[in-house]
């Protein structure tokens, strides 16, 4: 009764299917009946060409997993997935170019990187050349053992060694009830967070920023750096200022 139920069902959807669908799952079909009567005793045996006949049909048309009876579906996913690795790793092999070179060869090579730390790539390719050699100079780079240089200390790092040396200045705008802009320029240490200078003009130029640099710190207590921002107003005067700075700290 569920036989002839199904069918019903399936002549029922079958003016919704295209032609070439039906004919795809009919193949399906009569394949796994032939399938069915060669077998001898036992479980089923594919062979290589069953597998390729079912996954191809599964490529052009998924809907076929339907009417598989022999095999799983998943077991049919999982021959397209292995078939597709095949091909693809038959379509990445390597296609010849530069030969490997010895074991021996890179020995020699990391050897004399190692014992020789101030010989770069092109001495090293010269030496090993005079010994007959041949060898190319990208080879001996990528062989030669990588050094590295010493550790380099972080923005953090740097502001905890040094903060008692830096300053920070800033230069930025205030409007007034009156509609007016006034700018306000501030330094401050960073040690203590203590505001060190603040001083407020209508016209700020490069002249009075140098100004008030000089003005903001004695002879003896200019910060070692000076942090700031890319404003165009700290041109070169502001710039001379701040190493007048920094050379009469070290003079004092």
């Amino acid at each position: 009764m569920i036989g002839l139920l199904c069918f019903v069902l399936a002549v029922l959807a079958s003016p919704f299917k295209s032609k070439v669908r039906l004919e795809a799952e009919n193949a399906v079909l009569r394949h796994q009946l032939h399938v069915l009567r060669r077998r001898l005793h036992g479980r089923v045996r594919l062979t290589n060409h069953d597998r390729w006949f079912f996954i191809q049909l599964y490529r052009w048309f998924p809907s076929i997993l339907k009417v598989l009876t022999i095999i799983r579906p998943e077991t049919l996913v999982r021959w397209h997935r292995a078939g597709f690795s095949c091909y693809w790793r038959w379509k990445s092999r390597p296609h010849g170019g530069r030969p490997q070179i010895d074991t021996e060869l890179r020995v020699l090579i990391q050897r004399i990187s190692m014992e020789n730390p101030l010989w770069g790539a092109p001495r090293i390719h010269g030496e090993l050349l005079k010994l007959g050699l041949e060898v190319a100079q990208s080879s001996v780079a990528k062989y030669m053992v990588k050094r590295r240089g010493p550790p380099c200390q972080g923005w953090r790092t740097f502001l905890h060694n040094h903060a008692p040396d830096i300053a920070a200045m800033d230069l930025f705008v205030v409007p007034t009830i009156g509609f007016d802009l006034l700018y306000a320029f501030i330094i401050v240490r960073l040690d203590r967070r203590d505001l060190a200078w603040i001083n407020v003009t209508t016209n700020p130029t490069a002249e009075w920023v140098a100004r008030q640099l000089t003005e903001a710190f004695p002879w003896d207590e200019a910060p070692g750096y000076m942090i700031r921002d890319r404003d165009r107003i700290y041109g070169t005067v502001v710039c001379s200022a701040t190493m007048k700075l920094r050379g009469a700290r070290q003079s004092g």
